[in-house]
């Protein structure tokens, strides 16, 4: 096809040459907003290439690296359906609305088998990072979240988003001095990594 007849046709089907332009360059699945989640490792969707060292100084510090990742915007985030948890924190000693996405949500959302035999690595952007299995996940029904008390949850708070389960409800947990509770609750979650086992 030449270019004048590929013009005229585009012309006639009012298609605007700019709007495909942009839908040729940004993949569908890809977030149009900042990134504030990645999961990299064994997941089953990808919407971004290779980390690059130079460019993302914190992965790279905290020793994260990978070829392919599944990513989230805060509109991604949003968009997924979402529970509400009211635990106790260790902040204040008063329970507070925590609500967001599921984790377990979230990495199937990233091609996540729900059956998948895996470890999952929740990072937090001051390094903290502890391991669950992908039951324990489930059996704790962590939920990443992105508000408190009807408010996003800030940079520089607990924010962007907060693996965090309702410690007052599970056996595990609810009998643990409050300061003890949320070990394996990162705020500031901005990286998860799934590991086969």
């Amino acid at each position: 096809m030449d270019k004048r007849h590929f013009l005229a046709s585009a012309g006639l089907a009012g298609i605007s040459l700019p709007a495909m332009a942009r839908t040729a360059v940004r993949p569908s699945a890809a977030p149009a907003g900042p990134t504030l989640l990645t999961l990299s490792g064994a997941v089953g969707k990808h919407n971004r290439g290779p980390l690059d060292p130079h460019l993302e100084p914190l992965m790279t510090k905290h020793g994260i690296a990978f070829q392919e990742a599944w990513t989230f915007d805060a509109a991604a985030l949003q968009q997924l359906p979402a529970v509400t948890i009211r635990p106790t924190l260790e902040y204040d000693g008063q329970p507070h609305a925590l609500r967001g996405p599921l984790l377990e949500t979230v990495l199937q959302t990233a091609g996540v088998a729900p059956d998948a035999s895996v470890m999952v690595g929740l990072r937090a952007i001051d390094g903290y990072n502890p391991m669950l299995s992908l039951a324990d996940v489930r059996a704790y029904r962590m939920v990443v979240a992105t508000h408190l008390d009807g408010r996003p949850l800030a940079l520089g708070g607990l924010g962007p988003q907060w693996a965090v389960y309702d410690a007052d409800r599970l056996p595990a947990f609810k009998d643990k001095p409050l300061k003890e509770r949320f070990g394996l609750c990162p705020w500031g979650l901005y990286h998860i990594e799934v590991r086969k086992v």
